[in-house]
């Protein structure tokens, strides 16, 4: 029976049965290929949290290079390459980052009928990356090889400028299909996400190597070796700097965070206000209290302008110990003669009740938190998703807080954890990270769990905890090495007590941001350039 297993298993993986798929591919022309290239990116979304199926993309990535093979018979082969690119990210976006449709069901008479637009033009914009990367790749292509080297750089030049254009969106980048294996990602310690996005990216296009772009068998087998190799070496790096244990705490910063599970489409309602602040209060002082040193709520958790409600800071100073501390998320109003700015700030309370430190969020999210073009959008109707008009004020910048008896801490609120290498203030490290959001807006599964792995990524890029409040979950503690420590479930209402991890030496990467993976993408894309022209 095994040997019949096997027998079977060789046949469906033989290199003539790569060689028979791979000539499918090549022959695909007009829309038959575009769709096939959208088939082939909307399974890709599937290497993604809450799912990790990141084998998918050892066949939908070598496909998508074949279709580019067959690109070849087109008379602007780049321009044929660049179309199927699209196709191919559109329907990755449009599947992976699906969740974004949810926030126009919170207010659905108001926001409702942006969802059509939005659906198009949302993942359409993104995917304009990935063609403008398969088109130039395509562009210097080559028979042999080393085509793969020149794609897996352009796709990595074009993710960084993703994640950088108009504010950036880098968001499910080729590297976070590991957040969900603590030893694969422990590399961005050295090069950050970008680098191991590269080398993902590299890996899952080796089968394609086994047969050339003329459509010939190419008989080479270093090509899967070498992307083996990458693997366990990323696999060995990992494991050996994983410590067996937990990593040391503070022993005198006790954490409660509390996740209230408030519905958005709930959350402002007049009638509802005081109960929401009634439950926040109530899970704070429950069992333990007196043993916690700092509590932490999520972002905008107060219904109503804290720092500006005196009877509020009141009620906070009377539950707290005295020696405790507050870290919240709320709205923040500033009001001058002529008008008012409202930012989405974070603050810390004392258990005497008062504001010892606040920070405005600086990145603040398109669409969502302000509307780009104002004066042109709203005329049209189209209002940011969080309602009103104009929308909040950015914040400086990114900061680090020292408040007495409390390690210095890096607040983040919700968006800002997803922008690698901008989320310490640059000459002042803090200890930790502390990041606030309100994942309900994100849908009820996989947007949330996408944002707890970015945020585990972050933690082990900066070898520094990150302590992650969510309204509606994932609330986690999560250590330097970016391992849960404790957590409370998506859709659960309670308390998450721990102690909070000392961070480590400042890493690799911390200290030198991306230039090594900007050394490691002229290194490939001058050796796949190098070759692609001997071989033209």
């Amino acid at each position: 029976m095994a040997n019949s297993i096997r027998r079977e298993f060789s046949q469906f993986v033989s290199v003539q049965k790569i060689w028979e798929v791979a000539q499918w591919y090549r022959a695909l022309s007009g829309y038959k290929r575009l769709a096939i290239a959208g088939v082939l990116g909307a399974a890709s979304a599937f290497a993604f949290a809450p799912f990790y199926f990141w084998p998918v993309w050892l066949f939908t990535f070598p496909a998508l290079v074949w279709m580019i093979d067959g690109a070849s018979a087109a008379r602007r082969p780049w321009i044929a390459a660049a179309q199927i690119g699209w196709a191919f990210g559109f329907a990755y976006f449009l599947v992976g980052l699906h969740w974004v449709g949810f926030a126009f069901f919170v207010n659905a008479e108001k926001d409702g009928w942006l969802l059509p637009f939005v659906a198009v033009l949302f993942p359409g914009g993104l995917a304009l990356f990935l063609s403008a990367a398969a088109g130039a790749a395509r562009h210097f292509w080559s028979n042999g090889p080393w085509r793969l080297f020149v794609l897996a750089a352009s796709i990595s030049v074009f993710e960084w400028l993703r994640g950088h254009v108009l504010t950036g969106l880098p968001w499910n980048l080729p590297g976070y299909v590991w957040s969900g294996w603590d030893a694969m990602f422990q590399s961005v310690s050295i090069f950050g996400i970008y680098g191991l996005s590269l080398i993902t990216v590299l890996v899952v296009l080796s089968p394609a190597a086994l047969v050339d772009a003329d459509g010939k068998r190419s008989g080479l087998s270093w090509p899967l070796a070498t992307a083996g190799g990458l693997v366990a070496v990323l696999l060995a790096f990992g494991l050996v700097r994983l410590p067996s244990g937990a990593a040391p705490v503070f022993e005198r910063v006790a954490l409660r965070i509390v996740q209230p599970n408030v519905p958005q489409a709930e959350k402002w309602k007049p009638e509802l206000l005081e109960s929401h602040w009634k439950l926040l209060i109530d899970l704070t002082r429950g069992p333990g209290l007196e043993t916690r040193t700092h509590v932490i709520w999520p972002e905008a958790a107060p219904p109503f302008f804290l720092l500006s409600e005196q009877a509020g800071l009141a009620v906070i100073g009377a539950v707290l110990p005295d020696q405790a501390f507050l870290l919240t998320g709320t709205v923040r109003m500033e009001a001058a003669a002529d008008k008012r700015q409202f930012f989405n700030s974070m603050a810390v309370v004392s258990g005497e009740g008062r504001v010892l430190a606040s920070y405005d969020k600086a990145h603040l999210v398109p669409f969502g938190e302000y509307l780009p073009f104002f004066q042109l959008l709203e005329p049209l109707g189209i209002t940011k998703l969080t309602g009103g008009t104009g929308g909040y004020t950015q914040g400086a910048g990114i900061r680090t807080l020292e408040i007495p008896g409390t390690p210095s801490f890096g607040p983040l609120i919700c968006y800002e954890v997803i922008f690698p290498g901008a989320v310490v203030e640059p000459g002042k490290r803090p200890q930790w990270l502390v990041t606030m959001t309100d994942d309900s807006w994100f849908g009820p599964w996989t947007g949330p769990y996408q944002h707890l792995g970015i945020a585990k990524i972050r933690a082990a890029e900066e070898g520094l905890a990150i302590v992650r409040a969510a309204n509606t979950g994932v609330s986690a503690i999560i250590d330097p090495y970016g391992r849960i420590i404790t957590s409370l479930g998506l859709g659960q209402t309670g308390v998450v007590d721990g102690m909070l991890p000392k961070p480590l030496e400042s890493t690799v990467f911390s200290r030198v941001g991306d230039l090594l993976f900007g050394l490691m993408l002229i290194g490939i894309a001058g050796v796949g350039l190098f070759f692609s022209r001997s071989t033209l």
